[in-house]
């Protein structure tokens, strides 16, 4: 496999399909972590959008099934301790979709003014949570739903809590929520809380 950086927008739709774990999301990007974990059937070329992936002729290290029940064990165990280290990076359009911090998380869908405008929101919501920070007043609302529904279809997530500002653009959030949750088919548990200009935050 080969993967061309100037095409991979580093959306990790390949990953999913990788069942040996030779794909990993490594500074935005998808790339290769060693070529002994790749069986080269390339089950991973058509979920790339952008055409990243292709299959070349090349010299290449032996597959080796041994090396990848180890590294598979080694991942299984990083994404468990990774569940309490901190989270980089928060905003929806930048955050891989299979981020290992996702799965058995509680989300935080927070609109990014609403942190500040309330400094107490750390101690009430934030703890224990896994953050995805938007403003669909300046991004595309229906971005954030695609985004949101990937991480919904390919991430174990326990649930979901949504805050946004209660100036009408900024409910496009809550509906980004929605749409994608209804899209993933999945039963979700989720909160609402509307934050007023004030500081006041109010469940809904």
């Amino acid at each position: 496999m080969q993967i061309d950086e100037n095409l991979c927008n580093g959306c990790g739709q390949c990953i999913p399909k990788c069942a040996e774990g030779a794909l990993q999301i490594v500074n935005g990007k998808a790339r290769i972590v060693s070529e002994i974990y790749c069986d080269g059937l390339g089950a991973c070329i058509g979920q790339c959008p952008k055409g990243a992936i292709t299959v070349v002729e090349r010299e290449a290290k032996e597959f080796d099934e041994k090396a990848v029940e180890k590294h598979l064990a080694e991942e299984n165990t990083r994404t468990s301790r990774a569940q309490g280290k901190p989270q980089w990076p928060v905003k929806i359009n930048l955050i891989p979709p299979q981020a290992p911090f996702f799965n058995q998380a509680n989300l935080l869908i927070i609109a990014d003014c609403a942190p500040v405008v309330c400094s107490s929101l750390q101690k009430k919501l934030l703890q224990d949570k896994r953050i995805l920070i938007g403003c669909p007043k300046f991004e595309d609302a229906r971005d954030y739903s695609e985004k949101l529904q990937k991480i919904l279809k390919l991430n174990d997530v326990v649930s979901i809590t949504v805050v946004h500002m209660e100036v009408p653009c900024c409910s496009g959030l809550k509906w980004a929520v929605d749409r994608a949750l209804q899209a993933s088919g999945k039963h979700i548990p989720m909160k609402r809380y509307i934050m007023s200009i004030r500081g006041e935050l109010d469940e809904r």
